[in-house]
């Protein structure tokens, strides 16, 4: 009788081997997209191509790396466009988003964050001494990034409360600021200050504090994803926890910002 069981069991075992062993081929290798204008977490490559650079790059392929796999980081277009081919399975990573309810219905969130991130108010000079908290946006006009989130508790404040377009392009946020068509911009600090910079706008507008909100950046993962399985997630979340005991984010951050500048 136990003969019999041993065999029934080896045979089963032989029976999925294969199984396991495709399913391992299939997650050596994924594809990962994220938002290719978010200096410095992530850009596109000024030389061409479809590569994506910065900071998130770094974590991105450090991950990689220590699980002994590979992740292809690509620019498929627009965030917009990014956020679509997660949803649809067309990638399998986004290397970088904010938690909101609306996109745990398509992709699952690899806790715990790997970057942090403070999203403020920019206005011309003089108006600090007026803005002391969120409530002193009410009734003004205020202009951000479409598709732009600021977490979701935030996103649901700028719904009920305030007066907010929504353009194309940071560059035109801020010159319709400069130009006296919005009162404030709503924007993340970091992204912004390079942007400031890089678009001739450096200095010219104040940060006011505090700010509107401090998300974190997750790794997350599409639900239309072959890859997406408990035992995966869990090794990814293994992997950012140790990242983020031997300080790897911190050094992808100041990585990040010095390979912009350069």
């Amino acid at each position: 009788m136990k003969s019999h069981t041993y065999s029934l069991l080896f045979f089963i075992v032989i029976a999925l081997l294969p199984l396991s062993i495709l399913r391992a081929d299939e997650c050596s290798t994924l594809t990962a997209t994220g938002n290719a204008e978010y200096p410095p977490y992530l850009w596109r490559d000024p030389k061409g191509g479809k590569q994506l650079l910065g900071a998130n790059q770094y974590v991105v392929d450090e991950v990689a790396k220590r699980l002994g796999i590979v992740i292809e980081l690509k620019d498929v277009g627009s965030w917009a466009r990014a956020q679509e081919a997660l949803k649809r399975g067309e990638v399998d990573l986004l290397a970088g988003a904010f938690y909101t309810d609306s996109r745990r219905h398509y992709m699952d969130y690899i806790y715990p964050a790997f970057l942090n991130t403070t999203s403020v108010v920019w206005s011309k000079p003089g108006v600090s001494d007026r803005y002391h908290a969120r409530e002193d946006l009410i009734g003004l006009k205020g202009v951000t990034v479409i598709d732009n989130s600021f977490g979701q508790e935030f996103d649901e404040y700028i719904k009920a409360k305030l007066d907010l377009t929504y353009v194309p392009s940071l560059k035109q946020a801020f010159l319709m600021l400069s130009r006296d068509r919005a009162d404030y911009i709503l924007y993340e600090k970091n992204p912004g200050l390079v942007y400031a910079e890089l678009l001739g706008y450096k200095g010219r507008f104040d940060i006011l504090a505090p700010e509107v909100s401090a998300e974190s950046l997750y790794l997350t993962i599409s639900r239309q994803s072959k890859c997406n399985t408990p035992m995966f997630r869990e090794r990814l979340a293994k992997t950012i926890r140790d990242m983020q005991a031997d300080g790897f984010m911190d050094k992808a951050l100041i990585q990040g910002f010095e390979s912009w500048r350069l």
